[in-house]
């Protein structure tokens, strides 16, 4: 059996709105059915294979934990990388996780955030790469290429491995259009999936050869690991000194045992809104629709409404992303630069590109409702026994009206029960806690009053997720 390793990392910037900092694309919805996660972990049904590890970072690790248990896993393992250093050292710590059984197992690697529309197409790619890797082999999947695209790097080709692929004869940079159709016309060339099968040792000894440095940080950091439940923490200060490298520029460019299987199975990194107008369902004039909408005279165009109804007349080659804070308009042609609004929201201090007004939290969520100067309005949605941190606050004030379920309070000395239509208020500085004891969600209303509303006004005396 193989274990695939699942790479969750990343900010996916450039689909703003929908993808944030606290929320990135993979764990969000937006070309069929379920979470980008859940289709990667979905596509690996009915394969003979390991319960996956994924990695992730520190802030992401409920909100991974918990789209694994919708897809049905409920205990695999997560490395949480303490500080973001590309893809070689990442793999490297999954590897000698692997490996510290004195296993040895095949490693398939996955970036958590691709479209995969044809499954056997790419069950039968990994049964070619599983035979290359089982003889030692470092397999990465080459796309087949239908356009000349310029964004992503290529593989050439070398001579055949048998019937299940070929050496690799080199990686191509992302070429310029008049190159990547060279490439397209040669027909020796696959655009770079990201994807890989190697076994785990064989891994590990060609980073010994070519990237000793970033190994021997993974190794320092792995050495003692802490762990929490499903939870497993690198050292940090280990990790901080690691080189930053991708797989492709540490090992795979250098190897001499590289090889490609080619791969055409309706394949899509989903990188940009255009990327995702390319793999919807259209309309008969070109339009990529999902929500309330209506379109007059429009076409070509990717639009998607979460909260409102959104109508256009007369445009072509758009993308209009509509949220419950934010609003996207762009021409589709321009969707690279969706980042620099990224940017500039980071420079200007506000909080868009970082959370949704819905925010998750491993006991729930909550959704802001309005916001003011000394006032803010949450919807609060607690999960069937979930239970959120005994705390108090320095700057507010909060009162709590339970709309749905019931709610078990904690206030000072005093435990309460409250149900629908029942509220309670919990002054500024008084020690509280909030469970839900039943067996639907707790909705609650509570409406925060004070000199300072901001998140970070939270003393925390007991926490049952570990957060400080």
């Amino acid at each position: 059996m193989f274990l695939p390793v699942i790479m969750a990392g990343g900010s996916g910037t450039r689909l703003w709105p929908v993808s944030r900092e606290h929320y990135p694309k993979q764990f969000c919805s937006l070309v069929g059915d379920g979470t980008m996660l859940q289709q990667t972990v979905g596509r690996l049904s009915g394969l003979d294979r390991q319960e996956p590890l994924l990695i992730c970072n520190e802030e992401h690790r409920f909100l991974a934990a918990e789209q694994l248990r919708l897809a049905g896993i409920e205990n695999s393992p997560l490395i949480l990388e303490p500080v973001g250093r590309n893809t070689a050292p990442a793999i490297a710590l999954a590897a000698i996780e692997a490996t510290r059984d004195g296993s040895d197992p095949l490693l398939l690697v996955m970036p958590a955030d691709h479209l995969i529309q044809d499954i056997a197409a790419f069950h039968a790619g990994l049964a070619k790469a599983e035979a290359l890797a089982g003889e030692g082999r470092l397999v990465t999947f080459g796309i087949v290429p239908k356009t000349p695209e310029t964004g992503f790097g290529y593989i050439r080709r070398g001579a055949p491995l048998g019937s299940e692929g070929f050496s690799v004869a080199g990686f191509e940079e992302k070429p310029d259009l008049a190159t990547a159709k060279a490439y397209l016309a040669a027909g020796d060339c696959y655009w770079n999936s990201g994807m890989f099968m190697f076994r785990a040792s064989a891994y590990l000894d060609e980073m010994r050869k070519h990237a000793p440095a970033i190994l021997q940080a993974c190794e320092q950091a792995m050495a003692h690991p802490q762990t929490d439940s499903q939870f497993i923490r690198p050292d940090r200060a280990a990790f901080e000194a690691c080189p930053s490298d991708s797989i492709d520029y540490a090992v795979m460019e250098k190897t001499d045992r590289a090889a490609v299987v080619p791969l055409d199975a309706g394949w899509n990194d989903i990188g940009s809104w255009s990327a995702i107008w390319d793999a919807m369902d259209k309309d008969a004039d070109g339009n990529a629709l999902s929500g309330d909408i209506l379109q007059v005279g429009s076409k070509n165009s990717i639009v998607a409404a979460e909260k409102r109804l959104v109508a256009l007349v007369g445009v072509e080659d758009l993308v209009v992303i509509e949220t419950a804070d934010a609003v996207l308009v762009a021409r589709r042609d321009a969707v690279q630069q969706v980042k620099q609004i990224v940017e500039k929201l980071k420079t200007l201090g506000r909080s868009e590109y970082v959370d949704h007004r819905k925010v998750y939290r491993p006991w729930g969520h909550y959704d802001s409702i309005d916001v003011g100067d000394r006032h803010q309005v949450k919807r609060i949605t607690v999960k069937p026994g979930a239970k959120l941190s005994v705390q108090k606050h320095h700057h507010r004030a909060e009162h709590w009206v339970v709309v749905r379920g019931t709610a078990k309070v904690l206030k000072g000395e005093e435990t309460i029960l409250l149900s629908e239509n029942q509220s309670t208020y919990i002054p500024l500085g008084e020690i509280h806690a909030l469970e839900n004891p039943g067996k639907i969600p707790l909705e609650l209303i509570e409406v925060q009053s004070g000199s300072y509303l901001g998140e970070d006004d939270i003393v925390r005396f007991e926490d049952r997720y570990g957060r400080a």
